[in-house]
């Protein structure tokens, strides 16, 4: 239940009221809500509550959709912010009604999910029922539920599969998810196949599941990244776990390019083949890409200033990477391709698209498992990424200009 309703009313009204009058529309607009609530009549308590949902109107929504809210400083960050339960209620029904007023199709089954997590997640960490120093019971009772939903398990198979997973891997899934996994693998070790994919169609959340079950290798990312790319697939969130027994168990969420669950049986049918044929190297996705378009895309008209942020303090154990450009065929197998020419290993990964512009978020470590935090090195990240994103502004070709991709 929502106690301060008339705060939460004006704030509604008055969260965009600053945009246009140059700088922060956010912070200009909070001074002024703080002048225009003692004359609509609002309590001093119910001022500040304004104020400060129009200064972090963007916050919940840039916290859910750009960085990782299975990291526990991503959440112990934004709790700190919010502090309170009213203000996280009232935030997330202001973060709603904001997406949903930009257009029909901006709201959506995934953005609604990622959204209904982080205000979970915040909820626990703010009843007290989440800290760092937990995580190794919380790991224990992950294991012990998944436990319970496989009594087809025997002892030591289940110690088997216990063993494959870090404590990341038993805090990033859930018992369900986990119980698929344990079967997935089970099936995948006993046929011997060097590659094995399991799709799940979630239409609740307007997403579709992709896991992946093989050797893991440099580049591997970027190689699936390429794969989902050819076959049309856009990529909105990864999580990309390395096992202990050298196996990588990488999940995509992806949709279509309508927003909705990727879903047509003819492409999901083709898409264990396509990344068979990928990671044999006997497709490649730079020359699929290449390719123009029989159609050429409206995004096209636009220019989207490139633009690379490298942040060593939103992750407890990795440098987070953001970038943002415009969005085009391919972006995201080309970013992974040049963070792994730069040696350095993708976590996990948050892909979000508004229009024309593109907004990913990395999750990155170097070769020994630790944040990047030599000066030259972020330089040359900054370097390779931007030079990646300026090609998104460059025309694109039309097929009668179009020449063939030279050889390798």
């Amino acid at each position: 239940t929502i106690v301060s309703r008339r705060a939460l009313y004006l704030a509604v009204l008055l969260h965009d009221i600053a945009k246009g009058r140059g700088g922060d529309h956010s912070e200009i607009g909070e001074q002024i809500a703080l002048k225009l609530g003692p004359r609509l009549g609002l309590s001093a308590e119910e001022t500040e509550t304004v104020a400060w949902l129009v200064r972090w109107h963007l916050l919940m929504s840039s916290t859910a959709f750009k960085l990782d809210i299975g990291d526990r400083q991503t959440i112990g960050n934004f709790v700190e912010r919010v502090q309170s339960p009213e203000r996280l209620k009232l935030l997330l029904v202001l973060t709603v009604a904001d997406i949903r007023a930009v257009g029909p199709k901006v709201w959506n089954g995934w953005k609604a999910a990622l959204l209904r997590e982080l205000y979970h997640s915040a909820t626990e960490v703010i009843s007290g029922g989440l800290s760092g120093e937990g995580q190794a019971s919380r790991a224990a009772a992950a294991q012990a539920a998944a436990r319970r939903l496989l009594p087809d398990f025997s002892e030591p198979e289940f110690a088997t599969f216990v063993s494959r997973g870090y404590s990341y891997y038993w805090l990033s899934f859930d018992a369900v998810t986990h119980a698929r996994h344990a079967r997935l693998m089970r099936e995948a070790e006993a046929s011997g196949a060097p590659l094995t994919v399991e799709k799940r169609v979630d239409p609740y959340r307007s997403v579709t599941e992709i896991t992946l079950y093989t050797g893991d290798h440099p580049g591997l990312f970027s190689r699936i990244a390429g794969a989902l790319a050819v076959s049309g697939a856009n990529i909105v969130d990864a999580k990309i776990m390395t096992m202990s027994n050298g196996m990588a168990l990488d999940t995509f969420w992806v949709q279509d390019s309508a927003g909705s669950a990727f879903d047509r049986p003819d492409k999901l049918a083709k898409l264990a083949v396509v990344f068979e044929n990928v990671l044999t190297g006997d497709l490649k996705p730079h020359r699929e890409l290449a390719r123009p378009p029989a159609f050429p895309s409206r995004t096209q008209v636009f220019t989207v200033t490139p633009r690379v942020l490298l942040d060593n303090k939103a992750s407890g154990s990795h440098t987070v990477i953001e970038v943002n450009g415009r969005d085009r065929p391919g972006l995201l197998f080309e970013l992974t391709g040049a963070l792994t020419g730069l040696n350095l290993q993708v976590s996990s990964a948050k892909i979000s698209t508004y229009g024309e512009k593109v907004v990913d978020v990395f999750y990155v470590k170097n070769l020994f498992g630790h944040k990047v935090e030599h000066p030259a090195k972020l330089a040359d990240i900054q370097r390779a990424l931007e030079a990646v994103l300026t090609k998104s502004n460059e025309p694109a070709p039309t097929m009668a200009s179009r020449e063939p991709v030279a050889a390798e």
